[in-house]
This record gives C-alpha cells, structure tokens and sequence, in this order.
C-alpha cells in the first residue's frame, strides 16, 4: 500500500492511500448525507469522478470510473469539500492478491476409479461486485465451480496432473488486475491392476481306467476384473471354460496325470495352478481256490473196495451237475489207501519184481480211474476236465474238488500224486450175483 500527505491551503492536511483504482477518504460521519459524488483532479488526469461504495464506521470507499490510479503521488482538489470542513482523512487498506490451494482424492487408484479434486481460495474480495471464476485442465477434466472430477477409464499406469485457475473482479474482467488470479495444481497415480491369484482341486483324485474326475479352478482378481479359464492335461481328455472342468480318464494309462488351471484377465495378467489325478487299475480279484465237493467211501464192500457202488453214484451225480453249470471247471479225484492195502501193494510189487506177469493192485489209483468211468460213460463229461491223484491218507476214502478257471490245485491241495491213467484201466462194472437161501431151494425141489 502507498501514501501520499498532502497539505492544501495550509492549513488542512489529509492522507490519499490508493491501491488499483480504489481510493479511500474519511469524510465527518454526520455530513455524509448530503453528498453523493465526490469530484477529484490529478495532474496527470483532467478529471475523475470519484463515486462512494460504502460506508463503514465513518469511513467512505470510493472506486473510480476512468483513469489509472496505480502511480506515485497525487495531488487532489476536492471541490467545495475542503472548505466545507468535510474531509477529516484520507486513507485505505491494500487488498491481499487471491491464493489457490488444490487437493485430489484419493491420491491413487486403478483404472475406471474416480477422482475428485477440490480447489480451496483465499484472501477472495468481499466487495458485492465482484465475480469468482475457476477454470479447470488436464486430462479426463470436468470441472464445475470449486469441485472437478476426473475419467478415468482411458488411462494407463502412471502420474497425472490437474490444474486449477481461480480469476476475481468485476464480471467479464475477471483476473485482468494484479492480484486478480491463482493457480495450482494436484496429482494422482493411476496404479497397475494385481495379477490374479488362482488354485486348483480335483474330485475325485483317484480314479479307475475310463472314470471320470471333476476338475474345481477358484481364481480371484483383487479388482474384481472379469477372468477367463483354460486348462491342460498331461494325458487323457480335459473340458470346460469355465470354473468347473472334467477331466475323462478313457484311453488314459494308469498312473498320476497332471492338470493345470489357469486364468486370465481381461488386462492380459494371469496365473496358473497345478493339481493331479491318478489313475488306479481295478484291483483284481481274489483268485480262486479248489472247493471240496462230496466225498465217498469204498469202506463199505470188502470183497470189492474199488467198486463204484450207489453211494458213490450220487456223489458222482452231483460232481457232473456241477461241471455242467461251470463249463470253465474242471475237478480233481484223490482216492488214499489204507495201511492194510499198502501192505498188500508192497507184497505184490515184491512178487511182479521176480514174475513180469505178476499182477500189482494199487488200491486208491484203481478207485479214482473207476469214478473218473463213471462220470465220462456215464454222465458223459469230457475226460479232459477231470484229474485224478492219489493222496496220503490211511484210509479207503476218495476226495472230490471242484476247481475253478485260475484256480491252482497243487498250491491248494498239497501231498498228492497224479495217477499214470495209461497203466491203471478202469474195472468193468459186473452187476453183484443172486444169492439163493438153501430152504428156499429145498421147497422147489
């Protein structure tokens, strides 16, 4: 702010204070009213029309209509004031240039985000006349008052700048004093999206050949941007697009396959995860064992204990109805010998070492050859699917098993012997003859 003291007429002295084109004189309060305008000289001016803008405490402010009063010294007539003792002094405050502050919120953000920024003025005149205008730049920049928001959909990664204008003064020469204008500026950073995260899980993950697994992929975008899925198998076939794949298993061999699941966003970033299957054989079935079937006993006829008698017979009966209902079985016919019968065999083979003529009997050989007849003439089963052995009981029984395809009868029957079928024939079947009781004779007679 600048002053000038003037004296006139030596007597009255006063203060002219000016900043831009505003001066202030101090008039006496009780002769204000009957004046309305003020006509003041300079010597560089011809003339200025000096018009009152407001009272306040006694102190009048003037604002002129033409002319600079921006220079140094002024020398001021007041016409008729002076004498009329109104003028007490002269006298004004420099007004404080206009300040700009700006703020963007939030500082940081991803794509598509909003920012707001906000532009804050100080030191605003508060004369009634004058107009505040903001104007607002950079990219994406709406601007409305003291608010602008910011689009940003287009941009990429990075730091950008607002800027802020604030202008004062009468409307349509706002900013046009010094002092009148501001600026500022705020910035923010448009942050890179994260990278998707994603896991992987198979149900089940163990499976037979030809099964199928269900294949779960969980990924997430910390953003939440739309995510596309793929996947991969080492061996077998994998489909879907979605969250869920399935993964088939035919024509696959055993063992564990490898999946991975991936994801991908809409920004190019992506992530994969790793899971597997394994694929099992069927486990295999117990294998089959020779079963017992009926057994008989040549216990009953001493005169003839290789006979196949009618006991016998049924127990055969039912050995041929079983191989008929399993056509892959064979069966399996273990006749033993007594001790008796051993001792007989051990004397006779004494006697055929000396005599090649001499007959052996071996008593359990001849027994399974017999029931062997039997079930071949008889119940017409093929003689390749029954066996016969001797076994190691001291007894005159015979043992019948049933033994299914894969079945291995050495491992489950131990301790016998085959028999050679080429040296011991089957006995013809004679029918038993007719016994005549010696009274019943004599009465014929």
């Amino acid at each position: 702010m600048s002053e000038t003291h003037l004296s006139l007429s030596g007597c009255w002295r006063y203060i002219v204070a000016h900043r831009d084109q505003d001066i202030c004189i101090r008039f006496l309060p009780e002769e204000w009213e009957s004046r309305r305008t003020i006509p003041v000289q300079d010597a560089r001016i011809p003339r200025l029309l000096i018009i009152p803008r407001a009272l306040k405490r006694g102190k009048l402010f003037f604002e002129s209509e033409e002319g600079d009063m921006n220079s140094g010294s002024w020398k001021l007539i007041c016409m008729g004031l002076i004498a009329l003792g109104l003028v007490s002094a002269v006298g004004c405050r420099k007004q404080t240039p206009i300040t700009l502050a700006c703020n963007a919120a939030p500082p940081a953000i991803y794509q598509g985000e909003s920012v707001t920024v906000t532009a804050a003025a100080g030191s605003v005149s508060t004369k009634k006349n004058i107009d505040v205008v903001y104007n607002w730049s950079g990219t994406g920049v709406t601007g409305n008052g003291t608010t602008a928001t910011v689009a940003t959909d287009a941009m990429s990664p990075g730091s950008y700048t607002v800027n802020a204008e604030v202008k004062e003064g009468k409307k349509g020469k706002e900013g046009l004093k010094p002092g009148q204008s501001a600026q500022c500026s705020a910035s923010f950073t448009v942050k890179d999206f994260e990278p998707p995260t994603v896991s992987c899980s198979a149900d089940p993950s163990v499976i037979k050949p030809g099964d199928s697994s269900t294949i779960t992929c969980t990924g997430l975008s910390p953003q939440n941007r739309p995510l596309t899925y793929s996947y991969l198998a080492t061996t077998g076939v994998i489909s879907g697009n979605g969250a869920t794949a399935v993964f088939s298993s035919a024509g696959a061999p055993t063992g564990k396959v490898g999946i991975t699941c991936n994801v991908l966003d809409d920004k190019t970033h992506s992530a994969s995860a790793d899971t597997s299957v394994t694929i099992v054989a069927p486990a295999l079935p117990p294998p089959p064992h020779a079963q017992e079937l009926c057994s008989v006993s040549f216990a009953r006829d001493a005169k003839r204990p290789t006979r196949v008698d009618n006991e016998a017979k049924a127990c055969l009966d039912q050995i041929a109805l079983d191989l008929k209902q399993a056509p892959d079985a064979t069966v399996v016919i273990v006749a033993d010998a007594n001790t008796k019968e051993k001792q007989i065999t051990a004397k006779q083979e004494k006697v055929a070492a000396r005599h090649k003529h001499a007959k052996v009997e071996y008593f359990d050989q001849q027994r399974t050859v017999n029931m062997k007849d039997y079930l071949v003439t008889e119940q017409g089963i093929e003689a390749s699917r029954i066996s016969v052995a001797t076994g190691t009981g001291d007894d005159q029984n015979a043992q019948n098993y049933l033994v299914p395809a894969g079945a291995n009868f050495a491992s489950d029957v131990q301790g016998t012997a085959p028999v050679d079928e080429t040296a011991v024939k089957p006995e013809v079947r004679k029918p038993l003859p007719v016994r005549h009781h010696k009274k019943a004779a004599a009465t014929q007679e």
